[in-house]
């Protein structure tokens, strides 16, 4: 057997959580699926799986912008109790399904 280090780096809480329930769903643990990441890595000599910038990407800018521009329009829209929310989310599922 080869000889082992030990690998150690930070993430974010919820996220290692949210990535360990879905190792785990699958029936391996964290370490299991980062030896398979880093094996994989290995056989096709980079990251293994796609990774390319948006073919449309806006700037900071331009996002800005436009969350302000959202937050203008939101000011004139009526506000709206749970039930109403409740009723009209229901309603666009059932419109979903047919």
């Amino acid at each position: 057997m080869a000889e082992q280090v030990l690998i150690q780096f930070r993430a974010d809480k919820a996220l290692k959580q949210e990535v360990a329930e879905i190792y785990e769903s699958l029936g391996m643990d964290l370490p299991t699926a980062f030896r398979m990441f880093m094996a994989r890595s290995k056989m096709v000599k980079g990251l293994p799986f796609e990774a390319t910038l948006p073919k449309e990407a806006i700037t900071r800018t331009e996002a800005r912008n436009a969350f302000h521009e959202l937050r203008r329009q939101a000011v004139n829209v009526p506000e709206m109790s749970l039930d109403e929310i409740n009723a009209e989310i229901l309603a666009a599922r059932v419109g979903r399904k047919g």
